[in-house]
C-alpha cells in the first residue's frame, strides 16, 4: 500500500472513531439534548434526557407511558374525562370529532410554538366539538367563548372536584377566612405504626449512638440526632446507614444514605417526592436534579446543590420547620417566594412558631405546595405529607380542597387563585378579580326552583 493510500486509511480510521465517540457521548450522556426536536413542557423538562421514559424505540409514545406516572392522580381526581367515556359505544360519534381516548392527541411534546399553560397541543375551543349545547341549555353562558372553558374558577378537563355545581353550592355564601383557620395535625409515628412501616422502640440517648458513627460522629452531629423524632422514637445510626447490596444480601455502611434508605419507614412521602419536580430525575435514574436546571428563578448560590431528601431536611437534625420554609426559600428566587415573609401566611407561621398560637395554625411554603392529606384506618386519622407538588400547581384550582378550604371560603379561594397579581405578592391584600362560578351556580339553583311544577296536595 503506498504511503498515502496508508495515511488516507488511518485519518479515516481515526476521523470514524472520534465520529463515534462524540455520538456516543452525545447520545447517552448530557449531550444527548441535541436530538431533542423541540422544548418540552413544563412537567417533563426535568425527566427530558431520559427518552425511554416515553418513548418506545420505534413506536412512539404509548399511551402506558402516560399513566404510569399519571394514573393515580387521575383516578384520585375521579377523572372528568375518562378514556371509558370515549370507548363507550354510545359516544363513538365524539370520538370522530375529538380522539379523546389517547393522551398524546391533546399533550404532545416538543411543540412549544403551540403549547399551552397546561400542556395541552390542541386549538382551546376543543371543548366546543362535545358541548355545543351548552349556549342553549344554560342562558347564563351565551356569552362566554368555548376557549375560555378552563378560565380559572370554570372547568378543568381532568379535575372539576372544586368545581362541581353541587359542590359549589355546598360551599357558597363562605366567609373569607374561616371561624378556626387551621391544617391537619402530623401524627407521623402514630402513621407509621398504624401501617405497619415502625415498631415502636425505647428512646435513644448520647450513650446509643451505634456502627461506625459511633466513633466519629462529631458533637454537633450527635446534637442534632439527639432532638429528632428518630433519637425519640429510638432510630439508630444503622437504621439508616446500614444498606443491603440487593435483596437476600448483607447489609454494609453507607456514608451518605440515599432517598431509597429514607422509604424503609417514609414511602408514601418517597413516592410522592420521585413524583414531583424535586425528584423525578431520580425516579428515572437520572443525575438529581438542581436549581439550575429549573425554569423558575432560582438563587445563584444554590444552582449546584442537589436535591435529595437531606437538601431540605438536612442529614441528621430532620428539622420539619426548616424544611417547611427556610429549605424553600434558599433556592426559590420568585416574586410570589421573595414576598412571603412579608405575608399574613409568614406572621401566622411566626405565632404558631413561637407558642402564640395553636399547631396547624401558621401557614408555611409546605403548607400550600406539600400539603397534609388525611385518611382513616380503624377509626384512626391517619397524616401524611404530599411530597409530589405536581399534585395542586397545574391547574391551581386543585389546591382548594387539600389547602385554600381549611382556611377560607370557596368564594374567596376562587377569586385569590385567579389572580395572577395578589399570587405574585404572596396574597398581601385582597383579590381584585372575581370569579362567576358560584353566582352561576345560585342563579341557576333559584332559576329551577322557579320553574319546578307544584306538587299536588
Amino acid at each position: 500500500m503506498a504511503p498515502k493510500q496508508k495515511w488516507l486509511w488511518c485519518a479515516w480510521i481515526a476521523l470514524t472513531l472520534s465520529l463515534a465517540v462524540i455520538a456516543t457521548t452525545y447520545s447517552f450522556g448530557p449531550g444527548r439534548q441535541w436530538l431533542l426536536p423541540g422544548k418540552t413542557t413544563h412537567g417533563h423538562y426535568q425527566i427530558e434526557l431520559s427518552c425511554d421514559a416515553c418513548h418506545t424505540p420505534w413506536l412512539g409514545v404509548a399511551e402506558k407511558a402516560c399513566q404510569n406516572c399519571h394514573a393515580a392522580e387521575l383516578k384520585a381526581a375521579d377523572d372528568s374525562h375518562p378514556k371509558s367515556k370515549f370507548t363507550d359505544p354510545r359516544n363513538a360519534d365524539r370520538l370522530r370529532l375529538v380522539k379523546a381516548d389517547d393522551c398524546v392527541v391533546c399533550h404532545r411534546e416538543h411543540l412549544p410554538e403551540q403549547t399551552r399553560s397546561m400542556g395541552i397541543t390542541m386549538p382551546m375551543d376543543y371543548c366546543y366539538h362535545c358541548h355545543q349545547q351548552t349556549l342553549t341549555d344554560r342562558p347564563s353562558h351565551k356569552d362566554f367563548g368555548f376557549e375560555t372553558c378552563a378560565t380559572a374558577g370554570c372547568h378543568n378537563y381532568h379535575d372539576n372536584t372544586a368545581l362541581y355545581e353541587n359542590f359549589l353550592l355546598r360551599h357558597a355564601n363562605e366567609p373569607d377566612v374561616t371561624r378556626a383557620p387551621q391544617t391537619p395535625a402530623l401524627n407521623l409515628l402514630a402513621t407509621l405504626i398504624e401501617e405497619g412501616a415502625f415498631t415502636p422502640r425505647p428512646a435513644l440517648t448520647s450513650e446509643d449512638p451505634d456502627g461506625p458513627a459511633s466513633a466519629t460522629l462529631n458533637a454537633e452531629g450527635l446534637s442534632e440526632w439527639l432532638g429528632t423524632a428518630h433519637a425519640q422514637a429510638g432510630v439508630n445510626c444503622t437504621d439508616c446507614h446500614e444498606q443491603p447490596d440487593g435483596p437476600n444480601l448483607p447489609k454494609r455502611w453507607v456514608d451518605k444514605p440515599d432517598h431509597a434508605a429514607c422509604a424503609v419507614c417514609h414511602a408514601t412521602e418517597q413516592s410522592g417526592f420521585l413524583s414531583g419536580k424535586h425528584g423525578m430525575r431520580l425516579s428515572k435514574n437520572l443525575p438529581a436534579m438542581t436549581p439550575q436546571q429549573a425554569r423558575q428563578p432560582m438563587k445563584p448560590k444554590a444552582a449546584h446543590v442537589e436535591l435529595t431528601c437531606v437538601s431540605c431536611h438536612g442529614a441528621h437534625g430532620f428539622n420539619t420547620g426548616s424544611a417547611a420554609v427556610d429549605a424553600c426559600l434558599s433556592c426559590h428566587n420568585d416574586a410570589h417566594s421573595l414576598a412571603y415573609k412579608s405575608s399574613g401566611h409568614f406572621t401566622l407561621w411566626l405565632a404558631e412558631a413561637s407558642g402564640d398560637a395553636p399547631p396547624g395554625s401558621g401557614v408555611s411554603c409546605a403548607t400550600c405546595h406539600m400539603p397534609r392529606e388525611q385518611t382513616e384506618s380503624r377509626g384512626q386519622q391517619l397524616v401524611h405529607v404530599q411530597h409530589n407538588q405536581n399534585a395542586n400547581l397545574r391547574p391551581n384550582e386543585k389546591m382548594i380542597r387539600s389547602v385554600c378550604l381549611n382556611c377560607h371560603g370557596l368564594g374567596f379561594s376562587l377569586d385569590a387563585l385567579a389572580d395572577t397579581a395578589l399570587i405574585g405578592t404572596n396574597f398581601i391584600g385582597r383579590p381584585s378579580l372575581h370569579i362567576e362560578s358560584i353566582d352561576l351556580a345560585l342563579r341557576r339553583q333559584m332559576t329551577l326552583k322557579k320553574t319546578k311544577p307544584e306538587t299536588s296536595k
